[in-house]
């Protein structure tokens, strides 16, 4: 995971599977077609002048807008990597983090604990397959059925979708109440205890990190306005410029 320099576009090569392919990745990395649409729409009116890596900090920025009213000013200037190696993606926060963790994973990135928790409203949208907190459901410890820290109802609507044993890794909204508007809801759940993931509701769970999630619960317009500013500083995280990488004319290729 090179940062913010379209890396994870790279197609696998022969003997080099690149980060789209791992784990943390595929399947649920989806719309790679949009971004190379976009690319060939702008190659076709400046060649050469804008960045996959930029087109991917634009596309984020207009879909905060479109599903949130969430705006903020992207800064320009990235260049794509020529790197894309799969098992760096591991560096990738896993959906069975703790809070401790999550905090530790994104101060290596530089970002802060309450940048993490910021950030994360951001499964406020999106979905997650059934692998991804099927074992917060079906517990080996013999002293619980399922999770304790999940709400019983929400987890009895969740068994319905994700059956045990089942061959088929279903996809769940990641927040039931506004699955497609990206809002401070995601919070609300938390206190709900209807966090999807481990990585979710140990936010709550944590007393390091829950008076932030009561405060992005109770403050929607305050969260947008730290979410637009987490989202500027993530954007900056190892960028290339200048006479570095390259700006490709296909984003899933090299030049």
């Amino acid at each position: 995971m090179q940062g913010c320099d379209g890396s994870v576009l790279l197609e696998s090569t022969p003997g080099n599977p690149s980060e789209r392919e791992h784990p943390a990745n595929n399947p649920s990395l989806r719309g790679f077609e949009v971004i190379e649409e976009a690319k060939a729409q702008i190659e076709a009116e400046c060649p050469h002048t804008v960045s996959c890596a930029d087109i991917l900090a634009f596309a984020a920025r207009d879909s905060a807008n479109k599903v949130g009213g969430i705006k903020y000013e992207v800064p320009a200037g990235r260049r794509d990597g020529r790197v894309s190696i799969r098992d760096e993606a591991s560096q990738l926060p896993r959906p069975t983090f703790n809070a401790k963790e999550l905090i530790s994973n994104f101060e290596q990135k530089g970002l802060s604990a309450d940048e993490m928790v910021t950030l994360s409203g951001a499964h406020s949208v999106g979905v997650s397959h059934c692998s991804s907190f099927s074992d917060r459901l079906y517990s080996s410890n013999a002293t619980f059925a399922q999770d304790p820290s999940m709400d019983p109802n929400f987890a009895s609507s969740l068994k319905n979708k994700c059956p045990p044993r089942s061959n088929d890794d279903n996809t769940v909204v990641l927040d039931a109440s506004t699955p497609n508007r990206l809002d401070n809801k995601y919070y609300t759940g938390l206190k709900n205890h209807r966090g999807l993931l481990t990585s979710d509701q140990t936010l709550m769970t944590s007393p390091s990190t829950r008076p932030m999630v009561l405060t992005n619960a109770k403050h929607a317009s305050i969260w947008a306005r730290k979410f637009a500013k987490a989202m500027v500083h993530m954007g900056s995280i190892d960028v290339l410029t200048g006479s570095q990488g390259e700006i490709r004319t296909r984003c899933s290729v090299l030049n």
